[in-house]
């Protein structure tokens, strides 16, 4: 039956078809209202933060969102990020890039991952797992070639890594998840093992923390507090489609499903 239609045709009735099994049968069920972003396709990552929007696609096109429209962003790039140390990305050859006044200027070191959600610093993990952070300093006054970048290495191994106001998060290799209390000068205590398993994991501004494990399933943390950074256990949010991607800001849940499928949620 499908046959007289094309291939995005195909893909966008099934993706109605999944979602509207999703609203029924899922999201009512935990208060989560999810719609399908339908003027941007195949995206391979998203971030959110501070009321902004931005993302790459498996072609590694960023994106910036405005209102209700994607712009594209110059450049090709393999993960972005945005937050309170701005807009940084990095590209398939590990180059780490802070979007300057309309442009890319490259920064120097190498990362496979980075993060801006910490208080205007930012961390990051190379293509070994060694975690890095950048102080406040040095974020926000880097305007180019001849800025400092003073790259701080931190210990342990990770493959992912997110900070916000309570603290930084990250998972290894093993989809182990850890917790770090960093400062804007990149000073530490070490990492707290967490219980549970995640593939990646975002911290949203507010603190909130979201993440996706290897079977596609996205999970939140409760409890999550100034005093007790750790928060308190995992909550499921039921999705039928394997997720890939989450970030979360100002009451919105973005994911990115394995499939290239965008939707954003609201409680």
């Amino acid at each position: 039956m499908l046959a007289q239609y094309g291939v995005d045709e195909v893909r966008s009735i099934m993706s109605s078809s999944l979602l509207s099994v999703c609203s029924t049968h899922v999201f009512v069920s935990i208060a989560w209202d999810c719609q399908e972003v339908v003027n941007i396709k195949n995206l391979m990552q998203i971030d959110a933060g501070l009321g902004q929007v931005v993302a790459t696609d498996t072609s590694q096109i960023p994106y910036y969102l405005v209102g209700d429209e994607w712009i594209r962003l110059p450049g090709s790039l393999k993960h972005i990020t945005v937050g309170p140390a701005g807009i940084w990305g990095v590209n398939k050859d590990y180059a780490i890039y802070k979007y300057v006044a309309g442009n890319w200027v490259q920064a120097a070191g190498l990362l496979k991952q980075l993060d801006a959600g910490g208080e205007q610093f930012i961390v990051g993990a190379n293509m070994d797992d060694t975690p890095f952070c950048l102080t406040h300093s040095a974020t926000v006054g880097y305007k180019g070639p001849g800025s400092p970048l003073p790259w701080t290495g931190l210990p342990g191994a990770v493959k992912y890594y997110s900070c916000g106001p309570f603290g930084c998060w990250a998972v290894n290799k093993n989809d182990d998840i850890f917790l770090m209390s960093l400062n804007q000068d990149c000073q530490n205590n070490g990492w707290s093992h967490i219980d549970g398993k995640l593939s990646m994991i975002e911290v949203a501004t507010d603190g909130s923390v979201f993440g996706v494990n290897s079977a596609g399933q996205v999970y939140t943390r409760d409890g999550i507090t100034a005093s007790k950074p750790e928060g308190t256990g995992w909550s499921n949010i039921p999705i039928c489609m394997r997720m890939g991607h989450v970030t979360y800001d100002l009451g919105r849940l973005w994911v990115v499903s394995k499939s290239g499928v965008t939707m954003v949620c609201t409680p």
